[in-house]
């Protein structure tokens, strides 16, 4: 038999030789943890969020057989003979997997013969979730993780925050002053979370970085998703996306705005989600008194890209744009998902809004427990700015606690349950 072709070049992450200055990832303990119970782990993510280099690097899969089927000899060898791309092995990472359907049957197949014996590791740059041959393939064999741009943390090497779990445990009483962190939020969302960007030298570059992500994204990652006929109008609704991220989905205003068909609308937002880059937080719908919204509402996985897409490209524009909060709010969703994956069990995260318009951004659930959220781009929080917080924790006693995470340095006491925090503070800066 003809032996593998294994590559472990042409990696989806194209970085300097700065790679080795590898930042460990949140989400590492639990996918090592996972390979030791399962025969088969899925890490999804959007393009760059760092998947490769993290297999690379982590151990124990930077020395398990690396297979990437961006490699058109590799890509041909899984349609042929997918058997061989494993031969003489039990410990595989497979990258591209979504690319293969035939290779997922083959996968299948080995994994019920040698359950106990052989462990693959698939990663893609598409939701494996919501694409239905895998997971028919898949079912009841995998478990699935999706690796986020990095958090501000994780840049910066730090571990996981326990924040979140202190406040749903009732063991949160600080009261204190953040000094100086070295960063300007402002510059963090126009240049945004995503790994390669750590190894840039000047930070005016971040803009044409973006450029070539989105250009990458529509020519290549997706189409080889879906036939889109016309990439200018997929463009517009990332546009007009964009300009609500953070905000109610609307597709019937979207639809007017683009001049994008209401039913195209659906589509292209279904195939934004396939490809990680944007996300749907679904409403908090169990009413007591109130009656709820119950529309999702979107946001873009790095508060960088939307903030290019919308037409931002430095502080100034930025600081006095309409939006500004919305980004802000975008750039807490990304912080608040890095932290949520890395407790067990997993807090389920929504957003509340009732028909009269209060509203909550998140809405955090864990068990029985709820934590309220709500973002703000001010430097001092106001107590007008928890109106809402109180009312979901009037409305909902089993609500643990309030928090306003906002844009300055102090922690704050703003009422017997609510507290507002530096939004770093969720990204494990202390």
């Amino acid at each position: 038999m003809k032996t593998s072709m294994i590559i472990i070049h042409n990696m989806n992450d194209n970085h300097t030789n700065n790679e080795f200055l590898y930042r460990p990832r949140w989400l590492g303990p639990l996918v090592r943890s996972a390979v030791q119970d399962h025969p088969v782990v899925i890490l999804t993510g959007a393009r760059q969020t760092g998947k490769s280099t993290f297999l690379r690097n982590e151990k124990p899969f930077s020395s398990w057989r690396y297979i990437s089927l961006d490699d058109f000899d590799v890509f041909e060898q899984a349609e042929r003979d997918p058997q061989s791309l494993w031969a003489g092995t039990d410990l595989v990472v497979i990258d591209e997997v979504q690319k293969s359907p035939k290779l997922l049957s083959a996968i299948k197949l080995i994994v019920d013969k040698q359950r106990s014996k052989i462990h693959f590791v698939l990663s893609g740059s598409a939701n494996l979730l919501l694409l239905k041959q895998v997971s028919e393939s898949l079912a009841g064999r995998a478990v699935y993780f999706n690796l986020l741009p990095m958090s501000l943390g994780e840049m910066l090497g730090l571990p996981a925050p326990d924040l979140l779990t202190r406040l749903m445990e009732g063991n949160f009483s600080e009261e204190r002053i953040i000094g100086q962190v070295g960063y300007d939020t402002l510059s963090l969302m126009l240049k945004g979370f995503m790994p390669p960007l750590l190894t840039l030298q000047d930070e005016k570059n971040a803009i044409g970085w973006w450029e070539g992500y989105t250009t990458t994204y529509l020519e290549r990652d997706l189409r080889q998703i879906s036939q889109v006929s016309s990439l200018v109008d997929f463009r517009r609704v990332m546009v007009a996306l964009a300009l609500r991220s953070g905000q109610l989905l609307n597709q019937t205003e979207v639809s007017r705005d683009t001049g994008v068909p209401q039913p195209t609308i659906s589509r292209y937002l279904n195939l934004l989600e396939t490809t990680c880059i944007f996300e749907r937080v679904p409403a908090f719908t169990i009413n007591r008194t109130k009656r709820l919204i119950k529309t999702s509402k979107p946001y873009w996985i790095d508060p960088a890209l939307a903030v290019y897409l919308a037409g931002y490209h430095d502080n100034k524009s930025l600081e006095t744009a309409r939006e500004v909060g919305c980004f802000f709010e975008t750039l807490v969703f990304l912080h608040l998902k890095a932290v949520i994956q890395v407790i067990t069990p997993r807090p389920r995260l929504y957003y509340w809004r009732t028909t009269t318009g209060k509203e909550v951004d998140f809405i955090i659930e864990w068990g029985r427990k709820l934590l309220a959220a709500e973002a703000k781009f001010t430097a001092i929080p106001q107590y007008g700015d928890i109106r809402n917080l109180r009312l979901f924790l009037d409305e909902y006693p089993e609500a643990v606690a309030g928090m306003l995470i906002y844009s300055g340095q102090e922690i704050k006491r703003l009422d017997d349950k609510i507290v507002a925090v530096p939004w770093h503070l969720i990204a494990g800066i202390k």
